[in-house]
This record gives structure tokens, sequence and C-alpha cells, in this order.
């Protein structure tokens, strides 16, 4: 866990492949019991710690995650990333081939099956479905991977894994939707690279930055941009 960015109100960590953000049914310790932890000892705060999470990344993803100290950050956090309002997410992936176009925006109507665990590309009007929106363009291309940077206009379940996928272009190590093969770690190459937004208290504009993962593969496609 390394933390990007701390204050009185929010605090932001690079969460790593594997990581979960809050309980589920692994029962695994969680991102969230470890920050809570941190604070209480270097805050030396007695009883429970207040910690709020402003949003979620899948455990297979890597990069920023954003958590709130206060009840009032938390509601106001809560706010901006329900209405994207104030608040910019951008994401870099690593994908199999290349696009066709080097840049475009993806519209799509998404269902997700619970049981799955998946989404699915859907014709508008479906019973259920939601419109999933990014834009996206290419920033290296290797000899069988691309990088791409992600820009979400939405925030549907696994939008950008099943969007990309449809594309021909399915997130490195990315079995459930289509990837070749899987990941050494057992991740994706999907990382949450940036968090813009106005702070919920002070009003200032923060932009939070997580490094990629060191490996080969993400060290060769971002040399250039780094």
């Amino acid at each position: 866990m390394t933390i990007l960015y701390e204050d009185n109100h929010i605090i932001a960590v690079n969460k790593a492949v594997g990581e979960i953000v809050q309980p589920d049914k692994t029962g695994d310790a969680t991102l969230s019991d470890a920050l809570k932890a941190y604070i209480k000892h270097k805050y030396n705060k007695p009883g429970n710690v207040f910690l709020g999470v402003a949003h979620r990344l899948d455990r297979p993803t890597t990069g920023v995650v954003l958590f709130a100290r206060t009840s009032k950050a938390l509601a106001r956090l809560n706010n901006m990333f329900r209405s994207h309002d104030r608040i910019q997410k951008t994401y870099w992936a690593i994908v199999q081939g290349r696009p066709a176009m080097p840049q475009a925006k993806l519209t799509n109507w998404l269902i997700r099956r619970e049981q799955q665990n998946k989404s699915y590309i859907v014709k508008p009007g479906t019973h259920d479905a939601k419109e999933a929106i990014l834009d996206y363009r290419t920033l290296a291309v290797g000899d069988n991977y691309s990088l791409l940077e992600i820009q979400l206009h939405t925030g549907r379940h696994h939008q950008i894994r099943c969007q990309l996928a449809a594309i021909g272009c399915p997130v490195k190590g990315d079995l459930k939707y289509g990837a070749r093969r899987s990941n050494p770690d057992g991740g994706i190459s999907l990382h949450a690279r940036k968090i813009e937004f106005v702070h919920p208290v002070s009003k200032q504009q923060v932009v939070i930055v997580a490094t990629p993962p060191d490996d080969n593969i993400w060290n060769a496609l971002t040399q250039s941009i780094i």
C-alpha cells in the first residue's frame, strides 16, 4: 500500500494487484482496514477511525483509490462521483493488438449479469441496460500490445474491460473478456492512472497520479511518456 495523498479530509493510495477495497465473500484483509490501522497509529487516535470509501477498483486492477476521512468529505465525494461533476478519472490499459482507430469515443449499452460478475453489450433500449461512454487514445504501441489512455464519462460495471474487448482489444490478462492468457500475478493490466477533482472541503484543484506496476511490459510501453 503506497500513500499518494493525505490531508485532514481525504487520503489516496496506489492499490496493488489483488488488494480489495472493501470486504467481500473471501474475507481477505482490505485496504480500508489497513488504512484505518495506519491512521490510528500515525495520529494516535483512540476508538474507531472513520474512513469512507468514495469509489472502488476491481480486485485485479491497480491505481488510485480515494477515501474520505470525514463524513462531510465522503458525502461530497459521493455526489461528485455519482454526477461526474468536478471529478475526472483517467485510466491506462495495456491491450492485445492495437485498435483500428488510434483514438475514438465508444458508446455502448451494457447489462450486468450478477451470477457471472460480467457485463455484456446489448441493443439500446434493452431492459436494465445502461449507457456506457468512454474516450480512448493510443499512447504507445509494441509488438503484441498497445498502451491506451481512457477517460470515463460513465461508471458502469466492468465498462472499460467490456468496451475494449468489443473492439477486439481485450485488456492484457483479462481472461473473462477474451484475453489469450493470464498475467503472472493474476491481475489485469488496467491501471487507474490519475484522479483530478475539486477538493470537497478546501475547493482547491487536486491531481493525484499513480505509478503503474513495475514489470517489463508496463516499463517498455511507458518509458517514453513517464
